[in-house]
């Protein structure tokens, strides 16, 4: 059986989640406790079901009236998502996790997603043959997502904006506290540009990446370019954590048209991964 939670108790929520969420102080006042919102949500981007066909419980005090409407539920998940209250649960759950990640080596490979309903950052991708977002996440040598990018339309490559994205992920990791100098960064070939590399050596990361043959008619004379070949054969870790994050049908297709919300359903599907020797 899978250890990655899809549903928290009162006390996981209240040590785990809650404390990064934002709350109402004046206005709409949810009547059930947050944890039971929250789980709707979790309920939301495990099955990918449409949010008005959610299951709710019937109210305690009018058993014919549920006890929240889809709308409500859905209310909470777009101002957690616009405000970064997703993000932060992520991020916290990197901080839970630090005894358990193995930050020798950092895994980066991107994911394409079918968007069946458009939407921002949202492009046509020749190899799909469709309609997809990408998102290009980093995980430690065990599978952990440590950092990640935003959403970026499919059409474009996976070195696009690379170096910025490389450097907004390792001022993450840094904020989180994470050693990461002396780290190996591997990527595949398609990374393998010489903007990552010093963008990587800038922030004491050895980047491990094939050679691109694209890059160059001839070869370069002079001594070969650091690559260890054991060390790559590590990246398969992060296929792995596409697998599991694939439990989550709500991002293994995309429906959200809004790129912050799609975000926010992948920044939780991220925590719950890393949480998953925790709350078993």
């Amino acid at each position: 059986m899978s250890k990655i939670p899809t549903r928290l108790t009162a006390d996981q929520f209240a040590v785990h989640v809650e404390p990064y969420l934002s709350k109402a102080k004046r206005g709409f006042v949810s009547q059930i406790p947050l944890y039971k919102i929250f789980n709707y949500v979790l309920y939301i981007l495990h099955t990918g079901c449409q949010w008005r066909q959610l299951p709710i419980d019937p109210d305690a005090l009018h058993p014919e009236q549920r006890e929240i409407s889809w709308d409500a539920i859905y209310y909470h998940f777009r101002k957690w998502s616009r405000d970064g209250s997703l993000k932060q649960v992520w991020q916290s759950s990197v901080q839970t996790i630090r005894p358990l990640l193995d930050l020798s080596e950092l895994n980066l490979d991107g994911t394409h997603t079918l968007a069946k309903k458009g939407g921002e950052a949202v492009a046509y991708q020749g190899r799909k043959k469709a309609k997809t977002s990408n998102i290009l996440p980093v995980m430690d040598k065990q599978g952990y997502v440590v950092a990640t990018t935003e959403i970026v339309a499919g059409n474009h490559n996976d070195a696009f904006e690379l170096k910025s994205n490389i450097q907004q992920a390792c001022k993450d990791m840094k904020q989180l506290g994470l050693a990461i100098k002396g780290a190996y960064f591997n990527a595949d070939s398609a990374f393998d540009t010489r903007e990552a590399r010093k963008t990587c050596f800038n922030y004491g990361l050895i980047p491990n990446m094939p050679e691109n043959k694209r890059n160059r008619q001839r070869a370069k004379p002079g001594p070969k370019r650091l690559f260890n070949a054991l060390v790559y054969k590590h990246r398969f870790c992060a296929e792995r954590t596409f697998a599991w994050v694939d439990k989550f049908k709500r991002v293994l297709i995309r429906f959200e048209r809004n790129a912050t919300y799609f975000l926010g359903f992948n920044c939780l599907a991220f925590a719950m991964l890393n949480l998953r020797n925790v709350l078993k």
